[in-house]
């Protein structure tokens, strides 16, 4: 069996812990570098009308997670049984690769092709919560998963803005993607060098249930079934509007040559809240019960989105999207510490890869549906899509899934 961390957490955790939050904000920083950037660099290969333009932001958002989607429960069991480190190491390694050749395609399709190889061999994030579920300590477990929230979203508060100056400034859309690949090599380098696992592969010969037999014990698992459920509905409805931001800021402003920045602007400022209110509401958790506080963020989620399908104005946006960031970061720690307790250490490899999918399926049906909304009845709808989304999780957590205040 692997070593786990038990409840104490394994000797050197809060290295660990400490060198993954490093890890993870060079991460995301290099994942939302690119944000602003996307809808722009479609002109320059050969995506011309509004139409085509939303619908291939929709598609170019979604490839990659619809790929993963299905790639991460067979990752997941790998980390299980090779070790947690190595599926962080080769996410980021082929991130950084795949990120490298989106800056040198010729068109649209190539573009394409990228994304999707990427998809292949993402599943960074769920890699990485895998790896501190299994060191931390389990009565530090949701405050550590924020934390690891929150370094995501200080890539993500940096990346939009960084990113769209560079392609301002530079002139170019194709720079910032070998920016982002080299930052994803940085920190495949960190995690080589300077995280430790204490990790023994399964013994030769043991019978482990198949990928097929665990997934069918966990869908049995109501609480388990219901919390994936959530975290699907969830990134479908953030997601969605993901790839018709920029081109909603190009709506209020207009065309000006600082568009991409503010743009990265407006991405970026819902990290931003994130940093200050994630720490806050996953402490909460460990008190009060994840049940509860995910409903907050969800129903918070949902009254930030809403206004902003009637915003013409672009401080208002910006605002709004601020407020939304207040809420919306805290779903996915709080529920992925939630699905720690329930799952035993030696599934968790797996059940976090299943969970993942339920991520990436969001995530990949999240932009394109963003997209298609936007293309066929208007871009102020896709935020009205979205606040139905969340106010469906809301009532899905209501009814669905277990716990009560925690003494």
């Amino acid at each position: 069996m692997a070593d786990e961390a038990g409840e104490d957490g394994s000797p050197a955790w809060k290295v660990t812990l400490a060198v993954m939050l490093a890890v993870q904000s060079l991460m995301s920083l290099s994942f939302t570098f690119l944000s602003p950037i996307m809808p722009l660099y479609l002109p320059e290969l050969g995506v011309e009308t509004d139409f085509h333009l939303y619908l291939w932001s929709g598609v170019l958002g979604s490839v990659a997670s619809f790929v993963a989607a299905f790639a991460s429960p067979i990752w997941g069991r790998m980390a299980d049984r090779y070790g947690r480190k190595l599926m962080v190491l080769r996410s980021a390694f082929a991130i950084s690769v795949c990120t490298v050749l989106m800056g040198v395609v010729m068109d649209v399709w190539q573009l394409l092709g990228a994304r999707a190889l990427m998809g292949v061999f993402a599943g960074f994030s769920a890699a990485s919560v895998v790896l501190i579920a299994s060191q931390v300590p389990q009565r530090k477990l949701a405050s550590s998963l924020g934390l690891m929230s929150t370094a995501q979203l200080v890539g993500s508060l940096m990346g939009p803005v960084l990113g769209g100056a560079l392609a301002d400034l530079t002139g170019s859309y194709r720079v910032p993607f070998f920016v982002a690949g080299a930052l994803s090599m940085l920190a495949f380098v960190l995690a080589w060098w300077l995280v430790p696992e204490s990790f023994s592969p399964p013994k030769a010969g043991g019978k482990g249930r198949s990928v097929l037999a665990s997934m069918r014990l966990l869908v049995s698992n109501g609480a388990m079934a219901a919390l994936v459920v959530v975290l699907l509905l969830t990134q479908f409805a953030t997601m969605s509007v993901q790839p018709v931001v920029a081109l909603y800021v190009q709506d209020i402003l207009g065309d000006r040559p600082d568009l991409a920045t503010l743009s990265g602007v407006a991405l970026s400022v819902t990290g931003l809240a994130g940093i200050f209110a994630v720490p806050l509401l996953s402490r909460a958790a460990d008190r009060y019960g994840e049940k509860q506080l995910v409903m907050v963020a969800l129903a918070g989620a949902a009254l930030m989105t809403a206004p902003q399908a009637f915003t013409h104005h672009y401080l208002l946006f910006v605002a709004e999207r601020f407020g939304l960031g207040l809420f919306v970061g805290s779903i996915v720690p709080i529920t992925n510490a939630l699905i720690g307790r329930l799952t035993p250490p030696e599934e968790r490899g797996f059940t976090y890869g299943m969970t993942s999918s339920a991520y990436f399926l969001g995530n990949s049906m999240g932009p394109i549906t963003g997209g298609t909304v936007a293309a066929f009845v208007g871009l102020p709808w896709v935020f009205v899509v979205t606040t139905v989304l969340l106010l469906v999780g809301l009532a899905w957590v209501a009814v669905s899934v277990p716990g009560g205040r925690r003494e």
